[in-house]
């Protein structure tokens, strides 16, 4: 189905550093059938600061008449919208959107180093399906203030919502080792217990899925403690928010955490870590999430359009990380390395 058209978009800080990275390996997997067309657009904290529009029109008209999106990150700690919040458009692409999975990996690749003591034989290999346009988030630029006194937000959990993400995260699960698990506190929250209620619902239409579930800070204990027992994890939003953080520091920190934030007609993929202004322009930031973000657009264009090329692509991409990885000559300093970010992006090329 090649050529595709990807919509890319650097953002702030190292954002355009890693999305380079990821460009670059995306060239090289290119060819033997797959074409990729590149269409550069911005937003962002440093835009809102020039031009007082953190997302423009022509950015998101952009996204939405491209195949795909990659993205590297946005926002600044100095640069905030008047009622203090922080610039933040991809949040916003996600619900113009309607990117209402926010689809986590948290995989431990050999050669990274974990603050985990492993048992032998045992690894980290599950999925977060994030709840992405609901939850608390539903409240960003809303929620309410009385003066300096008072403030509220309310979370929102619907059944549309949390239907097609549990569905989204039984999908995958047939495709991996089968076993689910629904993280919430239903066990306070009425709202949280709607949402377990409806997952176990569309989970009778699974039964190949193991299902179970587990409150929320107890499983933040448990990705710790035994984070080989996980397979396929949906969560809400503000959960999975923090959820996906925590996954992320046992596998060797943001740096080697992609996300896709995927809904029925648009896709957006980017490394799951923020714009770090404190190594900015240092040339040290790792680039590993934003290469396997873009092995994962890969898998999705492939399995949207049909396409076993384009999914091969991603395959090839994740394995010459995983390669350069095992290598260990080309880490970055995050990951217990020396070498720079170009270097790992160059080094991954290399091995495709």
């Amino acid at each position: 189905m090649s050529p595709y058209t990807i919509a890319v978009i650097g953002g702030d800080g190292i954002g355009r550093e890693v999305i380079r990275e990821g460009v670059k390996v995306l060239e090289a997997v290119a060819g033997r059938g797959l074409a990729l067309t590149f269409e550069e657009a911005e937003m962002g904290a440093e835009l809102y600061r020039r031009t007082g529009e953190d997302l423009p029109r022509e950015t998101f008209d952009l996204c939405q008449r491209t195949d795909a999106i990659l993205f590297g990150a946005a926002g600044l700690p100095d640069v905030r919208f008047p009622d203090g919040t922080e610039i933040a458009p991809q949040v916003t692409l996600r619900f113009r959107l309607e990117l209402y999975a926010g689809v986590r990996p948290i995989k431990l690749y050999p050669g990274v180093p974990s603050p985990l003591r492993l048992p032998a034989g045992r690894t980290i290999d599950y999925v977060i399906f994030r709840e992405n346009t609901e939850g608390l988030f539903a409240s960003r630029g809303g929620g309410a203030a009385v003066g300096r006194e008072v403030a509220a937000d309310t979370l929102i959990v619907t059944r549309k919502g949390t239907d097609r993400i549990a569905r989204r995260a039984f999908e995958a699960a047939l495709g991996r080792r089968r076993r689910l698990t629904c993280v919430d506190k239903s066990n306070v929250f009425r709202s949280y217990l709607f949402f377990r209620e409806v997952v176990q619902e569309v989970g009778t239409e699974f039964p190949e899925v193991t299902l179970d579930g587990a409150y929320v800070d107890a499983m933040a204990m448990y990705v710790v403690q035994r984070p080989w027992a996980y397979d396929v994890v949906v969560v809400e939003n503000q959960f999975g928010d923090i959820l996906s953080d925590l996954g992320a520091a046992t596998v060797g920190g943001l740096g080697m955490a992609p996300s896709g934030d995927i809904g029925d007609r648009w896709a957006l993929f980017q490394p799951s870590h923020g714009t770090a202004p404190d190594i900015a322009g240092k040339g040290v930031a790792n680039p590993t999430a934003m290469i396997l973000s873009a092995a994962l657009m890969l898998r999705w264009l492939g399995d949207r359009h049909k396409d076993p090329t384009a999914a091969a692509a991603g395959d090839r991409i994740e394995a010459a990380v995983a390669e350069v990885l095992v290598a260990g000559g080309t880490l970055t300093p995050d990951i217990g390395g020396r070498a720079s970010t170009a270097a790992l992006g160059d080094a991954v090329a290399s091995a495709l």
